[in-house]
Parts: structure tokens; C-alpha cells; sequence
């Protein structure tokens, strides 16, 4: 494959945050009154079925993530062939130690005095964990078991107009389903959408665009209907409401109409410039109005070229990305935008560019913001095919459901502009093998058949065995799992004339610890199950950033990367996953509160082009250190700088090809501790003074320091704030050691969500108004109350610390 020219415009429905009303249709979310019940119940699916006793939750719900952790929940004695394992061990927490496994039921009662007999009702779920059954006033009308996937049924046969409709869901989580913590429940949003019979399909529209240039791109939108004797009128408008096109056909072949639109003067979407037009998409049998949508669209253009790598917009761009598990930390897996929206924002000020869904299928809310703040997206499907890594995974479907679930996922999603590529799997042992290669061949064909747009990856570890197979061969983008001793052979022997580092890096460290003395070395582990923040330690299989960065600088024929993980996620606690406790995973650029690491600021130094970086670490308190060595490393843009203790030079440190670490860090390795002040100043190309910063030894713990992400938030009972509590002495210098026990209240039109710590090794639970620091910070998450304007307070105490308030506008 020399090149691939993909120009595409894509269309994103409209998320809906309340009940939706127009002429012709009727979207419900089905948010609130859910009851809910952990474990199997005879009989629950039935209308007459007693709940009263159940608990009241809200929807998107995960109902594991309230634990207790627990170090027999899902133990596994497994040999994990990724990791070069080669006896099988005992793992704890490698699925996050909360309790997922087991049935949960969900009921729902609701009236519909909307239906008539040329009515039609969808009910539509984003996610379900997993094995879903759905019953409606007791018949079972479907299921679905992926519990990433996105699917719907037609219970129009079912529904009850003007009566009591009962919504029943049973979903169970088998053991050894897992290798990272999966969540339970339905986490992903669900909604009733009730239209005419002659209406859109869902899913049903699919728009490109196969010329773009600077004065005009023509839009194809391809639409399915359900329905004769229709025609479809569209109206395009700009980002502020301004119409710039219309169109109107009733040309039809089967059930699909399509349209030709030019748009003049196009704005193209791209990371820097995440421009979105709004079409207006109305169905007309007759002159009577049927259907009618309202979509959200962005024109951009894509390529791949064995020439030039990745064109965007014509434009050479390196994927500077991060892969990203599902979960958001002390919230586990129930979706919610605000915590998406923090997480890309975070990344944004990190000059990340790129998201990879790992090893699952998205869910549309981090889609709709990554078209909004401008990311692009490798949406990925699968973690396993037909062989298995673990008992109970995807292999029990994927013979019966694999088409199923891309066909899903594909409909659903590819009208998002963010995405840019497909992947079929991640790591699969059918990797080995011509079983395996004409599995990789029958995904991808489904891929373009749905698709032809966008290529197709698979993120491969097993390099050697795909290189002889031809597995790699076929694919659209060939994608390497580390193997960075590969990457040149690779480039060899694969016929694209480009690779992708689908997965990188995987160093591994915990904010704010540092251990002595300082080496480079794979599988590092202390008594403490901590890693160290120098971020020179790896696992066997993995390396530091810097081999990567190496490859993306160097080689014209690296697409870019996307490093192992932007956020720590529950589970999967490499290098000690056969220790207790340690529950959630090191590989994180941000730990699990979202608090960045040391090497957030490695990696910024090179992908945040737009504002400088300076960092130093480690802290400098380190009582009992006096005298001994203690290196000191600055992360930073600039390419020199000269180091101070207490006043006195260390020397400067340029940027040099010496090494590789040489390259992208600035380090001095003699340097040794004392009390007081380590000074940093970076001089610019010219050698002047550009820019300082220092670190101070902190004192005893005296006060507490609330730092809000939000003050304002909206009265939707699902907005958060989130406070950054830190310690300080008593002139204000941070206390990098603290660990005090805090406590925390919201009082006022609020309530308290949840805490953090960031400690892979901490049993406390997130729910709990207590928690202890970690290394003088953790996170509390206050959530805004439900459709009331007002005010709320955060309070944080600690024993022998003068408390903290912050006050938060509702509206």
C-alpha cells in the first residue's frame, strides 16, 4: 500500500442532556429513577416484581467502583505471555480488587402518551458491563454481550401507550473476564427515542467529502431512511449560526437518499483549529415533516503516504498521543463529561494530540470533546480474538458477535472528525499463525466495507512472528507494541513505508517518590511497591520515553506514538501485580487523581510547542541525606540551564546526542543534598537568561491549600470541581513528605463525590469523606446539585493543619 487518500466530512449527533423535544421526535434520557440490586433475583424481570427495596441510582452507574477493595476479588494465577512471563503466578488486583464480578439488575417504570399507531420506539444503550438481557413489561427482547459496545432494539411491539412500562436489565460479569478493571453496570448513558415510522435509521447517516479544497469542499451525505416516497432537505450552517448551504433530493437507491452539497470557503477541522458546522437534516414525506435531525460536523482531509506519513490537511502530522483505559479514577467507569473534559485538558496543556481507546470501544462523550478541543482518535475494538488471553474474555464471542461489534461500532461513531484510524485488536495471540492473518484480513475488509475512509491498525507485540506470518503485512498501518529493537527490521520487511507506535514507552513511577541510588533497569521493585519518579524504570517487555522519542525524531517513517498511559487506571499494577496492596497501574503520565508525574513534564518539554516548560525534581526535603548524593534532573524546553544550591553553582547542563537521556533531559548527577534552596535558570538559544524557577525545603505541615479546577459549576447534578488539596508550612512552601489524614465536607447546593490520592497502594475508598495525602496532594471532587442555582462550600480538615474552605458558584 503506497498511499491512502482518505477526505472525509464527518457528522456527530447531538448528545442530548435532557429530554429532547421537536416536531417529529422524542429523545428521553433515561438518567434518574433506576432501582438497582446487586446479585440474581427470580423474577425481576416481571412488571408486577417488587423493587421498593432496591436502591435508587442514577444512570450512567458503575456499581463496583464502591468496593471494598478486596485482594481475593478476582485472583488470578496466570502466566501473561505479553509480559514474557514464563510461569504461571498468583495476581492480585490485577482487575483493580473491587468487586465486579456477579450479576447486577436495573428497573425502570415510565409512560409514553406520545404513541400512536405510526409511532416508532427505539431504546439505545451506549455501554452495558456486560452480558446484557433487556426486558421490557417482562419479555425479553435482546441482549448484547460486549459490554463496550453500543447497541439498540426496536420495542415498539412491546411498549404500552398511555399505561406503566416497565424496563428491566440483568448484566453479569463473569470471573476471569478482565485484564483491567472493567467496571459493572450500565455506565453508559441510555435513552428511549421515539419517532414516525418513516423516520431516519439510526445511525443511518454516513457524509463525505471527496474534494476539498481551499475554496470549496463538497459534501456527500449518504442517508438511510425507513420509508417511500420521501425526500430530505438539509441545511448547513457555520460555527456561529450562519447557513452557508442547502440541499434537497429525493433520489434514492434501496433505502438510502443522498445528497451533493458545496460548502464555499471551507474551515478545516484539525487539532489546532477543531472547527464544527451544524447540519439541519429534515425528512419530508409529502409536505409533511417526518424526522428531523440536528448534526454536528467537521471538514478535514486525511492521508497516508509512504512518502510523507500522515497528511492532515495536507499538513505532515505525528501522532504525539496517549492511550487511555476507560475509567476515571475514584469514579470508575460511569461516564461523565466533566471528568472527560478535565482529563483532555490536562492533555491539552501536555501538547498531546492524540488518543488511543484502550483496549475498547469509546464512549460517544469522549468522542463529541475530542471533536470540540481538537484530538485525534485511534478507536480501538478488541483486546482478544478467537484465542484466548483469559478464560472468560472475548473469545467466547467472537465467532457469533465479532462482525456484530464492528459493524457497531463503526455505525455509531464514524461520522466523528477525530477519528482517524480503526483498530481490530490489541496484542492477540493470533498473532502466531495463518489462522490469525486470515482473521486480521476478515476484520479489516469489515472495517472498509462499513468504512472505506479510514485505515486500519492492530497493535502488535509479537513483532518477529507477524514479520514471518504476513499478519503485518496486510494491514493498512502496521502497529508495534514497543519492540523498539524491531522498529528498523520492521520497516524493512513490511511493504507500507511507514509504522506506527501504537503502544509506547510503559515506564512506570509514582508521584513524588524517588529512590537512590539513581539507575536506569527494568522490573525495579521496593518494599515500599512504589516506583520511582527519576523515570528510569521500565518493565522487561517496555522502555523509557527517550527510545521513543529517539524513532519519532529521527525516522520520517515513524507516524508517532501513543504512549502507555496519559492516566494511571484501576488495575493492572505492573511492576506488582503479584503484591498486596496495589491495585491500580504506574504507567501513567498523570496518576489516578489526574495530578501529573515528573515526566509530564518530559513529555510536555517536547510536545507543548506553544509555551515553554521547566521542571525540576526530585522535591528537596531529604532529611538524613545531608551530604549524600542526590541527582537532580530539569525536564524543559530549553536547551541549557545551570543548576544552584543554596546560591552556589552546580554548572550548566546542554542538551547534547552524547546519550539519548543527554538529549532530551538536562541532569546532575553529583549533586549533593542540603537543606535549603535548589535554584534552576534556563537560558535561551542566544545564552541569555530566559527563564528560572527553585524548590525550597518545606517545614513542618501547618495548613492546608484548596486550588478549584472550577468554581462555577453547572446545576445539572452531574458537573464537578476538581480540588487540589496540597500542604504547606508556615511560609507557604510546599510539604512534598506529607501524608496527614484529611477529612472533607460540602455543605450548600452541592455534594462530595469523591477523593483521591493517586497511591497505587491505598485500600481507602474513593466515596468516603476521607482520605490521607500522598505525598502532600490528593483531589476531592465536589458535584454540583440537580437543576437548583445556589452555592456550595468545601471544607478540608486535618488534625493538627489549619483547614481549608473553598466556595463554588451552582448555576
Amino acid at each position: 500500500m503506497k498511499s491512502i487518500s482518505l477526505v472525509t466530512l464527518f457528522l456527530t449527533i447531538t448528545a442530548f442532556t435532557a429530554t429532547s423535544f421537536s416536531q417529529t421526535r422524542q429523545t428521553i434520557d433515561f438518567k434518574s429513577d433506576w432501582k438497582f440490586h446487586k446479585g440474581d433475583v427470580e423474577n425481576a424481570n416481571e412488571t408486577n416484581f417488587d423493587d421498593a427495596q432496591w436502591q435508587s441510582v442514577s444512570v450512567p452507574h458503575d456499581w463496583a467502583i464502591y468496593g471494598p477493595f478486596d485482594k481475593e476479588v478476582d485472583k488470578q494465577t496466570v502466566k501473561i505471555v505479553q509480559n514474557n512471563e514464563k510461569v504461571a503466578t498468583e495476581k492480585t488486583g490485577r482487575t483493580g480488587a473491587l468487586p465486579f464480578i456477579g450479576v447486577g439488575w436495573y428497573r425502570k417504570t415510565f409512560t409514553l402518551d406520545v404513541l400512536t399507531s405510526n409511532k416508532k420506539v427505539l431504546l439505545a444503550f451506549d455501554g452495558a458491563m456486560s452480558n446484557s438481557k433487556v426486558y421490557v413489561n417482562g419479555e425479553l427482547v435482546g441482549g448484547w454481550p460486549f459490554g463496550y459496545n453500543y447497541f439498540y432494539f426496536d420495542i415498539t411491539d412491546y411498549i404500552k401507550k398511555d399505561e406503566q412500562n416497565t424496563l428491566a436489565v440483568r448484566l453479569e460479569n463473569y470471573p476471569f473476564s478482565s485484564r483491567w478493571y472493567p467496571g459493572a453496570g450500565l455506565y453508559r448513558k441510555v435513552q428511549l427515542i421515539v419517532k414516525d415510522a418513516t423516520s431516519f435509521q439510526h445511525w443511518g447517516h454516513f457524509i463525505t467529502t471527496p474534494y476539498i479544497s481551499d475554496d470549496l469542499a463538497k459534501v456527500t451525505i449518504q442517508s438511510k431512511v425507513n420509508g417511500e416516497n420521501v425526500r430530505i432537505e438539509t441545511i448547513i450552517k457555520d460555527a456561529k449560526g450562519n447557513q452557508v448551504a442547502t440541499s434537497k433530493t429525493d433520489a434514492r437507491f434501496g433505502d438510502e437518499l443522498e445528497q451533493n452539497i458545496p460548502v464555499k470557503k471551507p474551515n478545516l477541522w484539525s487539532p489546532e483549529n477543531p472547527y464544527l458546522y451544524t447540519a439541519e437534516l429534515n425528512l419530508f414525506e409529502g409536505d409533511e415533516l417526518k424526522d428531523s435531525e440536528t448534526i454536528r460536523f467537521g471538514i478535514r482531509k486525511i492521508e497516508y503516504s509512504r512518502e510523507k506519513g500522515f497528511l492532515l490537511n495536507d499538513v505532515p502530522t505525528k501522532f504525539k498521543g496517549v492511550c487511555l483505559h476507560h475509567d476515571l479514577g475514584p469514579i470508575g467507569t460511569a461516564i461523565n463529561k466533566s471528568a472527560l473534559r478535565r482529563q483532555l485538558t490536562i492533555l491539552k496543556d501536555l501538547g498531546c494530540n492524540a488518543i488511543r481507546s484502550s483496549h475498547n470501544m469509546p464512549s460517544i462523550e469522549q468522542l463529541e470533546l475530542c471533536d470540540e478541543m481538537g484530538f485525534l482518535f485511534l478507536a480501538e475494538s478488541f483486546d482478544e480474538w478467537k484465542k484466548p488471553k483469559i478464560k472468560n474474555g472475548y473469545n467466547l464471542y467472537f465467532d457469533e458477535w465479532a462482525e456484530k461489534d464492528v459493524v457497531n461500532l463503526v455505525h455509531a461513531t464514524r461520522n466523528h472528525p477525530c477519528i482517524v484510524m480503526w483498530s481490530s485488536g490489541n496484542e492477540v495471540p493470533d498473532q502466531w499463525g495463518s489462522d490469525g492473518v486470515k482473521r486480521a484480513k476478515w476484520l479489516q475488509d469489515i472495517f472498509h466495507r462499513e468504512d472505506p475512509t479510514r485505515p486500519v491498525t492492530v497493535g502488535m507485540d509479537q513483532v518477529k512472528a507477524v514479520m514471518e506470518s504476513g499478519f503485518g503485512a496486510i494491514m493498512d498501518i502496521p502497529g508495534l507494541n514497543y519492540r523498539v529493537h524491531l522498529y528498523d527490521e520492521a520497516y524493512k520487511r513490511f511493504p507500507q513505508g511507514f509504522i506506527l507506535g501504537s503502544e509506547t514507552a510503559s515506564t512506570v513511577s509514582s508521584r513524588g517518590v524517588y529512590k537512590f541510588p539513581v539507575v536506569k533497569g527494568p522490573d525495579k521493585k521496593y518494599d515500599d511497591y512504589q516506583s520511582s519518579s527519576y523515570d528510569l524504570e521500565y518493565c522487561n517487555w517496555s522502555n523509557i520515553p527517550e527510545d521513543d522519542f529517539v524513532l519519532q525524531d529521527d525516522k520520517d517513517w515513524v507516524l508517532g506514538e501513543f504512549v502507555w498511559t496519559g492516566f494511571d487506571y484501576l488495575g493492572e499494577p505492573t511492576p506488582y501485580d503479584n503484591y498486596w496492596p496495589s491495585r491500580s497501574s504506574y504507567f501513567g503520565i498523570c496518576d489516578l487523581a489526574g495530578l501529573p508525574k515528573d515526566r509530564y513534564y518530559l513529555y510536555r518539554s517536547r510536545w507543548n510547542t506553544n509555551e515553554t516548560t521547566l521542571h525540576i525534581l526530585p522535591h528537596w526535603n531529604w532529611e538524613g541525606r545531608e551530604g549524600e548524593i542526590t541527582p537532580v534532573f530539569v525536564y524543559t524546553s530549553y536547551k541549557s540551564a545551570e543548576l544552584f544550591v543554596n546560591g552556589k553553582s552546580q554548572g550548566v547542563r546542554t542538551k547534547n546526542d552524547s546519550t539519548k537521556l543527554d538529549r532530551y533531559r538536562l541532569m546532575w548527577m553529583d549533586v549533593k543534598y542540603e537543606p535549603g534552596t535548589l535554584k534552576v535558570v534556563a537560558f535561551d538559544d542566544n545564552g541569555k537568561i530566559a527563564e528560572e524557577k527553585e524548590i525550597k525545603t518545606a517545614g513542618k505541615p501547618y495548613q492546608l491549600v484548596l486550588d478549584a479546577d472550577k468554581k462555577v459549576l453547572a446545576a445539572n447534578g452531574e458537573d464537578l470541581s476538581y480540588v487540589t488539596v496540597s500542604v504547606v508550612d508556615k511560609d507557604g512552601i510546599p510539604c512534598p513528605l506529607a501524608q496527614n489524614q484529611l477529612k472533607f465536607k460540602v455543605s450548600g447546593d452541592a455534594s462530595y463525590r469523591a477523593a483521591c490520592n493517586g497511591d497505587a497502594t491505598s485500600l481507602e475508598m474513593f466515596h468516603q469523606p476521607t482520605m490521607k495525602l500522598f505525598n502532600g496532594k490528593l483531589v476531592v471532587l465536589v458535584q454540583s446539585g440537580g437543576n437548583k442555582a445556589g452555592s456550595a462550600k468545601l471544607t478540608v480538615s486535618g488534625k493538627g493543619l489549619k483547614s481549608a474552605s473553598t466556595q463554588i458558584e451552582i448555576k
